[in-house]
């Protein structure tokens, strides 16, 4: 008769275990922004074939990570409301004539909306002039 009351005890315990995880409120996971602050990254050379390739990564902002540059990337996306056309071109910034185009392009969520951005420059100088930090992938 005891064992049989200890199983029992030990299936009501399990049951109440298994309420608890169904009725609890879902967590987002580690890493992941509670707002829905992300974009990701990438950067393709485009042009002969040459050199090319692409560069991507993910941005997270709460905490800022994904490259170098985060936390400015961040800061830069919050001053705009998350609109990469909306960033300020960086002054006196001279870049060379040199055609080596380079895409850029976004995908993600800022403040609940949906970003899509993609944008060809005519070189990396001038993307990083528009861009600021957000697509400073490199170390």
């Amino acid at each position: 008769m005891t064992h049989l009351i200890r199983a029992t005890a030990a299936g009501g315990a399990l049951l109440a275990a298994a309420a608890l995880l169904v009725t609890a409120p879902a967590q987002a996971a580690p890493g992941h922004t509670r707002d829905g602050d992300y974009l990701n990254l990438t950067v393709t050379k485009e042009g002969d074939g040459r050199a090319g390739g692409t560069r991507g990564t993910l941005l997270l902002c709460d905490p800022p990570q994904g490259h170098s540059r985060a936390a400015e990337a961040c800061a830069e996306l919050a001053a705009v409301g998350g609109d990469i056309t909306r960033i300020p071109p960086a002054k006196g910034a001279i870049c060379s004539m040199i055609y080596a185009p380079v895409t850029a392009q976004a995908r993600g969520e800022w403040n609940g909306r949906p970003i899509e951005y993609r944008e060809t420059f005519s070189n990396s100088c001038v993307m990083a002039a528009r861009t600021g930090p957000v697509f400073a992938l490199d170390g």
